[in-house]
């Protein structure tokens, strides 16, 4: 068992969030080399690298699981915002389950699945980490009554615009968690007193907070001040000794063993005789007319042909094949075609892999 001692430099998972307008979208923006998940629309006037808007649950994890797969693509992957990707999340657990909405199930079961699903989100993007891509997560603020358990009366604080049982598996997740809000200052005009008088707010300068607070949530794990200017540069040192790849290491091999793997990895290929090769086809030449959008996002993506999802379904028997994919059950389509999706793809891949 070996035992190590100091500091490991690893890519970052950071949480941004505050009130609407701030410049959450603009802040993720100037990480290194961004590539944004835009589940709201937010990007649509900043020039960004940014993936297809995920029209589902499952089309959202999918596009983590690529960036995960091609780690060439950028340095850093911004989810913007975990409240609209949770709003997709409900949108897939309900459709699963036939429910009318996430409290259908009651006492709070909903929300445990919710919690569930959602972690998978947040495991994937751990697995990012792994690959040496930063996360970066956006998310709103929204204020709410709290209670301290030993201590009398209520007041407000922000937290994130999330379930509650949702926003702490993603502050737990983060390894910085930064507030963003505007610094107001309250003036007395009149020299009767602030509690008493005439009294102006000025100010109105974007900051961010980095540590805990009575009145919102925050934290790191790099000595940062409590309170900086909402600008990148006040956090662009801790990126500066990020590890951006890691180094090549060149296995040596016997040329033996080179040679021996070669005769048959060539006695392989001349062994195949015919193999079903994936589509060449490019999803702007395929017609998705009459395929739920959510359903035809999904495909795209994977360049799956309509007759692909007829076969699988008809193979099931949950269809004839010569059915139309416009006259299925929608409900069929919500819980089994997009529901299990990552299993529907992998039987079309194993289809096209079959000799003919």
């Amino acid at each position: 068992m070996e035992i190590t001692r100091g500091k490991i430099q690893a890519a970052q998972k950071v949480v941004v969030y505050g009130p609407e307008g701030i410049g959450k979208s603009t802040f993720a923006s100037q990480f290194p080399e961004p590539l944004f998940i835009d589940t709201e629309g937010s990007t649509t006037h900043m020039d960004v690298a940014r993936l297809p808007k995920p029209s589902s649950w499952t089309m959202l994890l999918e596009e983590v699981r690529y960036v995960i797969n091609t780690p060439s693509l950028c340095k850093t992957l911004v989810i913007d915002t975990a409240d609209w990707a949770e709003t997709l999340c409900i949108s897939e657990i309900c459709a699963r389950n036939h429910w009318s909405g996430i409290e259908d199930p009651g006492y709070g079961k909903g929300y445990v699945y919710l919690a569930d699903e959602f972690g998978k989100l947040l495991n994937l993007l751990s697995e990012l980490t792994e690959r040496g891509i930063n996360a970066v997560i956006t998310a709103h603020a929204m204020m709410r009554k709290f209670e301290q358990p030993d201590e009398l009366g209520a007041y407000d604080r922000w937290e994130l615009k999330l379930q509650k049982k949702t926003a702490p598996l993603v502050k737990e997740w983060a390894d910085m968690v930064l507030f963003a809000n505007y610094k107001t200052l309250v003036i007395n005009v009149d020299g009767k007193g602030a509690q008493k008088g005439k009294n102006k707010a000025q100010g109105g300068q974007r900051i961010m907070y980095t540590s805990h607070h009575s009145c919102w949530d925050a934290k790191n794990r790099h000595g940062l001040q409590e309170e900086l200017p909402f600008e990148f540069a006040a956090i662009a040192h801790v990126f500066d000794t990020q590890i951006k790849s890691m180094p090549d290491v060149q296995p040596v091999v016997s040329s033996a063993l080179v040679k021996e793997t070669f005769d048959i990895n060539q006695q392989y290929m001349n062994d195949i005789v015919d193999v079903k090769k994936e589509p060449e086809v490019k999803a702007e030449e395929i017609d998705y007319a009459g395929i739920p959008r959510v359903l035809a996002d999904l495909m795209k993506k994977e360049n799956v042909l309509p007759d692909e999802i007829k076969s699988v379904v008809s193979q099931k028997g949950y269809y004839p094949y010569n059915t139309p994919i416009e006259n299925y059950d929608p409900e069929f389509i919500k819980g089994v075609l997009i529901g299990a999706w990552p299993q529907v793809l992998e039987m079309i891949k194993q289809e096209r892999k079959l000799p003919f």
